[in-house]
C-alpha cells in the first residue's frame, strides 16, 4: 500500500471508507513479498482458520 492509498479488502474488495472506525479495528493485514494486503472484518472472520494455519509452529507452543 502506498502512502495515502485507502486499504481495500484483498478478498471482497470492501473499501476501508465503507466501514465505521470500530469495524476497521477488526481488519487484519498481511505483509507478503513487500506488499501489504488487507482482509475486512467479515473476510477475516470467515477465513480465520486459513490465517491461523499460516502461523509458525512456535506460535502454538
Amino acid at each position: 500500500m502506498t502512502a495515502g492509498a485507502e486499504p481495500v479488502c484483498h478478498r471482497c474488495g470492501r473499501l476501508r471508507s465503507s466501514v465505521p472506525d470500530l469495524d476497521f479495528l477488526a481488519w487484519s493485514s498481511e505483509r507478503t513479498g513487500g506488499s501489504l494486503r488487507w482482509l475486512c472484518q467479515v473476510c477475516s472472520k470467515t477465513h480465520v482458520r486459513d490465517i491461523e494455519g499460516k502461523l509458525p509452529d512456535e506460535y502454538w507452543r
